[in-house]
């Protein structure tokens, strides 16, 4: 887990949570002379010349990746996902309108509650009931809704859907655990958003794509930072943006592109990262995973001990092993190793070798 003069341990923290050490090493060269400016990239003019194309070079990066053409505008905003819970009603649901969301957990119902708030008619078009073990078979979409919102990855309670459901309205997807881990038909997407802190980079700043005819629906009279429009109207330069938080995402896409060859290599690589921890829980007699194996996140893998001292002791002696960050949500307790994308799959295989070692002690 280290080289010579570097002291790293595995990262498995659900948010923020690990960057590449490629990128850590290029932000560290590059940070006192940002591209031979004499400055740092956190000391640029947001409207200064080299401000204004790093934003514009990580959004045509977004574009590529996540396969959008013009018929999507792509923005990088701030407040994280949370922000998104509020900006959505607001601008695709006309006053009192009729939304849908899929109540799936933690994330799922802090956007739900927001939506209320703002005055909104909504209903739950599916729910995987108590305990979150399994993703809803089928979903009860309104005609005459505005959108149907739904959490693609659940953090919390370790579920991913494999495949987005189709609905006659507009899909609005919270992909904020998830995004470019890998390959979805982000085009059929409505609206997608996605704070960095987990796939794409440190917290600061919010991914969000819109299909460019929704931008019509808006109201008039919102609060201007509360509204999509100038900020895709200002090139996601309306304020001052969050430069370094935007340059570091800029390197994490270089580095999926370049290095690791694209979304469908980090796919592959998520795949065998995911099917080696859920695989080594499987055979466990002292781990248990509770959730559906079809709904299973390959991002949140959560699992279980005998007791909640047992499952402590586990998480303390991970931590002095170099395994940090397996501590479960506080809402739901238990355990959980998050496998973003800049986890490497040595990280997994130390942290397998490290439980069966656990379970023979226990």
């Amino acid at each position: 887990m280290s080289e010579p003069g570097l002291h790293r341990i595995w990262n498995f923290y659900p948010g923020p949570g690990a960057l590449p050490l490629p990128v850590l090493r290029r932000i560290k060269a590059e940070l006192l002379d940002y591209r031979g400016l004499g400055m740092s990239v956190m000391e640029l003019s947001h409207r200064s010349a080299p401000a204004v194309a790093l934003i514009a070079d990580t959004l045509e990066r977004l574009r590529r990746l996540l396969g959008l053409g013009d018929g999507h505008e792509v923005l990088l905003l701030q407040g994280g996902a949370s922000l998104q819970f509020v900006m959505v009603p607001m601008n695709l649901a006309p006053a009192g309108g009729k939304v849908d969301y899929v109540d799936t957990g933690y994330w799922s119902a802090k956007a739900i509650a927001e939506a209320r708030r703002l005055g909104c008619d909504v209903a739950i078009a599916g729910s995987d009931g108590p305990g979150h073990r399994r993703l809803p078979d089928t979903l009860t979409v309104r005609p005459d809704a505005a959108y149907l919102h739904l959490c693609s990855n659940n953090t919390v309670e370790g579920t991913q859907w494999r495949d987005l459901p189709q609905a006659a309205v507009p899909l609005v997807v919270d992909m904020s655990s998830d995004i470019l881990s890998r390959r979805v038909d982000a085009a059929a997407i409505g609206c997608l958003y996605a704070h960095a802190q987990k796939t794409l980079g440190p917290a600061g700043v919010t991914v969000v794509a819109l299909r460019r005819d929704l931008l019509a629906r808006i109201p008039d009279g919102l609060p201007a930072m509360l509204d999509y429009r100038p900020h895709a109207e200002h090139g996601s330069n309306y304020n001052t943006p969050p430069i370094f938080a935007i340059y570091v995402v800029s390197c994490v896409l270089d580095w999926l592109e370049t290095e690791v060859g694209g979304v469908a290599a980090m796919e592959a690589l998520n795949r065998r990262k995911a099917e080696l921890l859920y695989g080594a829980l499987d055979k466990s007699s002292l781990f248990h995973c509770p959730v559906d194996p079809d709904s299973r996140s390959p991002m949140n893998a959560v699992f279980r001990l005998p007791s909640p001292e047992l499952e402590q002791r586990f998480i303390t002696e991970a931590a002095e092993a170099g395994l940090v960050g397996l501590a479960g949500h506080r809402s739901v307790g238990g355990c959980r190793a998050s496998l973003y994308n800049p986890v490497p799959l040595q990280a997994v295989d130390d942290l397998v070798a490290f439980m069966r070692r656990f379970e023979r002690r226990a």
